[in-house]
């Protein structure tokens, strides 16, 4: 099936267009070979606009002003050449009317009708003066500068005079620029005078009020900055025309003054001059003239500068890039015409149809900012001629091209019996019979299809045979209205269109959804669906499911269309289960889509894999938790005791030492004596009682004494007197002991208060005094011997 919009399939009818396309260039049947053109009249004066065309005749010219006919009468009527004439232009006539405004050529043949472009045509004016020159004291060597300004159209010619006399324009130093302004630099005493300027065009000659200049006191030496006393204009130009960007500077020295462009392109030099010291003139203007310019005011030999900036615009009127070609074209075919155009700014482009404005319509389209116009199945009411008008501020242009309709005598009548039948939601048949008059020469037909609510331009074609007389139409939309109508083609042309019939296609019902099962668990499965993108309005889901052993499904269950999940509970984990699920809408069910599942899998993983016990576990959890901070509360309090064990044993090991000694001359102490309490070795008294001899003592002795170094004697002690090389007991000096746990225990100590307050302890304080006794590690006799 051909694309929306596609021509007819080249290999059946693609001869037409070489046999019936006509490219003549530019309209030879009417154009215009002289156009009116802009123009400034002067009051009371003969007034020509001229229009001449080119075409097979007889041609009629007509002329319209505003809009409206211009009537033939002794003050305005038509040459013979048709150019206008207007005896005596008058700006305001005295019933209210003017000659002023914009006048157009329409020419008119048997092809159609032209319309020239619009010419603007003015008075002659001129206006008082509203800037008058200024008096002005000036010292030798400075600038001065006078400036007169008028309005009047044309454009007054301003000169000035000095002293009566119009001042030489040979002199470097006197600078005129056109829009009124006089500059004079490097000032001596003889250019002191009374100015004036003068003011000229065709409707008038105006002179200005005068201006003495005074030339006072000689040349000066103080330094001044470089100063802009004028800057340059913003100005709006045309192509071809000449701009003067004024700037005039003071200084001393005397600066030196240079253009430069504000984006840091260059002027160029072709075109380019400067006037007197620093003006800047360019001349025949083009549309890349446009810029900011800047003008610098540099102190000599410095970096000293002061700037001023005017932008410059340059318009384009709007011309043509491609004009529009006159075309011939069959009936029932398209035509279309190109129009291109550039100006600055860009120009607006309007179609004409002889002469009238050409509206959009059905089967007549603008596309491309209307420089494409396409005519849809033309037929004998669009020969005409048509005419692109291309306009902007800086003025328009106009270009025409005609379209030729071709219709052979002999052609056969329309399609008859047009019949289209809906066959489905995407297709439908389409059938006809031959024409009832001339059709020995029909080489085939086409079909022309298209939906009812797009534009004409989207309509396409199907090509047939001669012997065909019905189309099946396929890969329509569903639920959319479509117009089709046949046209019969001969190698001469085509036949006019058949009926158009308008119908529908049917409503589609929804497609398959997309079916996903979940277990879960062993009587419990979810049905989870994706819905289709093709669902009508009012459209749902229709759930079912059954043990595959059994005839009915359960269900439906109906769920509205933006449910897209089902749980099904409450099932028997011994079966295998089906599972349906399809879409609806109001043209009916769509297909359904099924699934299989199986709860016996899930039920034997149960079985092997039983379910936890939440509330027991969490428990358990508890309990591991508890159990874990008072192994922390436990291990903290044994590593507490090991230092104070470590600390109070070493305190009792100097005590026993002493004892030791003290039993090698007494064998036996009585408990009462001892003034200390400290830790004992469980049994270790009684085998020094019994076991060791004289010999045995003395080595222990020399051991100890190795060992401890000189211990202090009882008096010492007493008395807090401690050798000098013998530090204070602290827990830096705990001497861990080797014996087996099971020979020793852990009994009261009684500490001295003198001593107490010379032990600190870890934490810069004295050492606590434990008032009761702290557990054995191990429960045994304790010897008191």
């Amino acid at each position: 099936m051909a694309s929306p919009g596609s021509p007819l399939p080249a290999g059946v009818f693609g001869f037409l267009l070489l046999a019936f396309a006509g490219d003549f260039g530019h309209s030879t049947e009417l154009a215009f070979a002289v156009e009116p053109s802009d123009d400034i009249a002067v009051q009371e004066r003969p007034l020509v606009l001229y229009c001449q065309v080119e075409g097979i005749p007889p041609i009629t010219i007509t002329w319209r002003k505003n809009g409206a006919m211009v009537m033939d009468n002794e003050n305005t009527f038509v040459l013979a050449n048709g150019s206008l004439y207007v005896s005596r232009f008058q700006k305001v006539r005295g019933d209210g009317s003017s000659d002023e405004g914009e006048y157009d050529c329409m020419a008119q043949n048997r092809f159609g009708l032209v319309v020239s472009r619009k010419a603007k045509i003015q008075a002659a004016t001129m206006s008082d003066f509203h800037v008058h020159p200024q008096n002005a004291v000036v010292e030798e060597g400075g600038v001065a500068r006078f400036q007169c300004q008028i309005h009047g159209l044309p454009e007054p010619l301003i000169l000035w005079q000095k002293n009566q006399v119009p001042i030489n324009t040979d002199n470097d130093r006197y600078t005129l620029l056109p829009k009124g302004v006089l500059q004079i630099t490097g000032l001596r005493a003889e250019d002191s005078g009374i100015f004036h300027c003068v003011a000229t065009n065709i409707a008038n000659v105006k002179f200005s009020r005068e201006a003495r200049l005074t030339v006072s006191g000689s040349h000066s030496t103080v330094y001044k900055d470089p100063m802009i006393l004028v800057g340059p204009e913003n100005l709006t130009l045309t192509v071809h025309q000449t701009a003067i960007l004024e700037c005039i500077a003071t200084g001393n020295p005397r600066p030196i003054v240079s253009w430069s462009r504000l984006d840091g392109r260059p002027i160029g030099v072709e075109g380019i001059q400067v006037l007197g010291t620093g003006n800047l003139m360019i001349s025949d203007l083009t549309v890349q003239h446009s810029g900011i310019y800047v003008c610098a005011a540099n102190k000599p030999g410095t970096r000293v500068r002061r700037t001023a900036q005017g932008r410059l615009v340059v318009q384009a009127p709007a011309e043509f890039v491609q004009h529009p070609q006159s075309i011939s074209r069959p009936v029932g075919t398209t035509a279309i015409f190109t129009c291109l155009a550039q100006g600055e700014p860009p120009p607006q482009i309007t179609w004409l149809k002889n002469g009238q404005i050409l509206e959009p319509t059905g089967h007549i389209k603008l596309k491309n900012n209307n420089s494409t116009l396409t005519i849809y199945g033309i037929s004998q009411e669009d020969e005409a001629i048509y005419q692109c008008i291309a306009e902007n501020s800086a003025g328009s242009t106009q270009a025409s091209a005609r379209l030729t309709v071709l219709w052979a005598d002999g052609l056969p009548g329309p399609p008859q019996n047009v019949k289209a039948e809906t066959v489905s939601a995407t297709t439908v048949q389409v059938s006809w019979s031959e024409p009832l008059q001339n059709t020995k020469e029909i080489i085939g037909y086409v079909l022309h299809i298209r939906k009812a609510a797009d534009p004409v331009e989207m309509e396409y074609q199907e090509a047939v045979s001669k012997s065909t007389f019905q189309q099946l139409v396929t890969d329509l939309e569903p639920s959319t209205s479509y117009s089709f109508y046949i046209k019969a083609y001969t190698s001469r042309g085509a036949s006019k269109a058949s009926e158009v019939m308008v119908v529908s296609t049917l409503g589609e019902v929804p497609a398959m959804p997309s079916l996903f099962i979940k277990v879960l668990n062993s009587t419990t499965i979810q049905a989870v669906w994706e819905p289709s993108v093709k669902l009508g309005q009012q459209e749902g889901f229709k759930l079912y499911y059954r043990k595959v052993h059994l005839a009915h499904f359960t269900g439906p269950m109906l769920l509205p269309s933006n449910v897209t999940s089902y749980n099904i509970t409450h099932l028997d984990p011994s079966v295998v289960y089906e599972v349906k699920l399809l879409a609806y809408n109001q043209h009916g069910d769509g297909n359904s889509t099924v699934r299989f599942v199986s709860l016996r899998e899930t039920v034997e993983k149960t079985v092997l894999n039983p379910p936890c016990d939440c509330m027991k576990d969490e428990q358990n959890n508890k309990t591991s938790t508890t159990g874990i901070i008072i192994g922390i509360h436990i291990g903290v309090t044994c590593i507490i005791f090991c230092v104070l064990f470590l600390m109070f044993g070493y305190r009792g090991r100097l005590l026993m030492c002493k004892n030791v000694q003290e039993q090698l001359s007494t064998p036996q102490i009585p408990r009462s004596q001892r003034n200390a309490t400290g830790l004992v070795l469980n049994g270790a008294a009684r085998r020094d009682r019994d076991d060791l001899d004289m010999n045995g003592k003395q080595l222990e002795m020399n051991e100890l004494e190795r060992l401890f170094l000189a211990l202090p004697s009882q008096d010492q002690q007493d008395k807090g007197i401690m050798p000098d090389h013998v530090p204070p007991d602290s827990h830096d000096e705990t001497q861990i002991s080797t014996l087996p746990l099971d020979e020793f225990s852990i009994i009261e100590e009684q500490l001295d208060p003198q001593a107490k307050s010379l032990a600190p302890d870890d934490q810069g304080g004295p050492l606590h005094n434990f008032s009761q006794e702290v557990p054995a590690l191990k429960h045994s006799p304790t010897n008191e011997g």
